[in-house]
């Protein structure tokens, strides 16, 4: 992983195992999120009563804020096993029916970024998900024949980070459909405590609050940035987390105090710098930072807007106000941003808080 990567809400590879072992186990040990584990365990609890498995479940959101957490603890609830797959990785129907003739009854079956399934594959899970059966063809042209296979009864828990990509009869066979939220300071500060447990490193709560501030909230990011700073805690310090060594530390890795990183800052900057603060096509500001168009606008842009630092509009990209106020700049009398009511500019060099020089 690169320092680029420490604030990408997606999990490098390198990083399973320890994400692994953070993961709540049960639902009472999941932190957030108050809305959709309230109804979770009304569901399981719900379905034990009965001696059924409960309906099928779909969680959507953005990565990193605990839908395989939450497939994995429903999973445990129940007390059943747990069958995890993706859904660029079902390429045919008969890739998934070798999944579902080999669950037992109870079983739960995960199916990660479940928009990307194939659709022959889809189209089968339907008749699986509703009669727990499948219909396998076997031949082709006029002599193919479909062999029906009966299913046990199991649980679908589909994740999805753009359920707008999910087709309707997929979506409407879901009976629990929730989304998870981003974390607010205070949650992200109690996940990082209960890592923090788990990995013996020494966070002070300023030190806590330092690094929940700049996660972008999400946990997964929350918690990669409390294990570079205790790499830098236990290299240039005494190992203990404090708020100075949180700043320091994310100062290194080049993470603002609002969780901007080097590419995030290069984008703002060269739309302010470059184009007087926009519009710009997606096209020529990825030029203008040596990026690919896909990452410009998957990567850094949708933290940029939710932020309030970009704005998408018609005629292209534009610098917000917050945005020149947060590179210390003022917008030329004209501009977009300069016809809103701006916040008065902090100095550049300050950045990463506590008088932290951003790397040249």
């Amino acid at each position: 992983m690169t320092a680029d990567d420490v604030v990408s809400a997606y999990a490098a590879p390198e990083e399973r195992d320890v994400e692994t072992s953070l993961r709540p186990r049960q639902l009472d040990e999941f932190i957030g999120q108050h809305r959709v584990r309230e109804q979770l365990d009304v569901l399981l609890r719900s379905a034990q009563r009965r001696n059924r498995p409960p309906d099928h479940i779909l969680l959507s959101g953005p990565p990193g804020l605990g839908k395989t957490s939450l497939a994995m603890i429903v999973a445990a609830e129940l007390g059943s096993a747990i069958r995890v797959t993706s859904g660029p990785a079902i390429e045919r129907s008969g890739d998934l029916a070798a999944v579902l003739t080999t669950l037992a009854r109870g079983d739960v079956l995960f199916i990660d970024e479940i928009h990307r399934i194939a659709r022959p594959a889809e189209e089968l899970l339907y008749s699986a998900m509703e009669d727990f059966r499948v219909d396998v063809v076997v031949g082709k042209g006029p002599g193919a024949t479909a062999i029906p296979l009966d299913v046990e009864p199991f649980t679908l828990v589909g994740a999805t980070t753009r359920s707008g990509l999910l087709t309707g009869p997929l979506r409407d066979r879901f009976g629990f459909v929730a989304h998870l939220d981003f974390y607010g300071p205070a949650d992200l500060e109690r996940v990082l405590d209960r890592s923090a447990n788990i990995l013996g490193v020494r966070v002070d709560p300023a030190g806590a609050a330092e690094i929940a501030g700049r996660s972008r909230g999400t946990p997964r990011i929350a918690n990669r940035l409390l294990r570079r700073v205790r790499d830098y805690a236990e290299v240039r310090a005494d190992g203990i987390v404090t708020e100075d060594i949180a700043r320091a530390a994310l100062a290194v890795y080049e993470v603002d105090r609002v969780g901007l990183d080097r590419l995030d800052r290069a984008v703002l900057d060269a739309l302010v710098s470059s184009f007087g603060g926009g519009p710009v096509g997606l096209s020529t500001l990825a030029v203008a930072v040596g990026e690919e168009p896909g990452t410009v606008e998957e990567v850094a842009e949708p933290f940029l807007v939710r932020a309030g630092l970009l704005a998408r509009t018609p005629r292209g990209r534009i610098a917000t106000p917050a945005a020149w106020a947060h590179l210390g700049r003022t917008p030329p009398p004209g501009s977009p941003a300069a016809l809103a009511a701006g916040t008065a500019p902090v100095d550049p060099n300050d950045l990463f808080g506590g008088g932290f020089r951003a790397a040249p």
